[in-house]
C-alpha cells in the first residue's frame, strides 16, 4: 500500500512517495547542495587546523548556512522535518 498525498506525516505535513520527489532535477540540486556543504566544511577544517579563530568563526557560519540550505531543500521536498539547528 502506497502513501498518498492525503496522508499526514508524524509532524503534521503531507507525506509523499519518494518516486514523486526524486528525479534527475532533484538529484542535481541535492548534489550541488552537498558539494557546497562539503566545500564549506573543508574551509572550516582548514581554519581549525591553522588555529585562525577569525576565519574559523566565519567558516563555521558558512558551513551552518550550507547545512541549513540542504535541510531546508529536503524539507520543502517533503523528505525531512523542518530544519532546526541549535545555536
Amino acid at each position: 500500500m502506497g502513501v498518498t498525498s492525503d496522508s499526514l506525516s508524524t509532524w503534521g505535513g503531507p507525506t509523499v512517495q519518494l518516486c514523486d520527489v526524486i528525479d534527475d532535477g532533484f538529484l542535481a540540486r541535492y548534489r550541488a547542495l552537498l558539494d557546497a556543504e562539503d566545500e564549506a566544511f573543508d574551509e572550516l577544517e582548514h581554519s581549525f587546523e591553522d588555529g585562525n579563530r577569525e576565519h574559523f568563526d566565519a567558516d563555521l557560519l558558512a558551513w551552518r548556512d550550507a547545512v541549513e540550505r540542504k535541510l531546508g531543500y529536503l524539507h520543502r521536498m517533503g523528505l525531512v522535518r523542518p530544519p532546526a539547528l541549535s545555536t
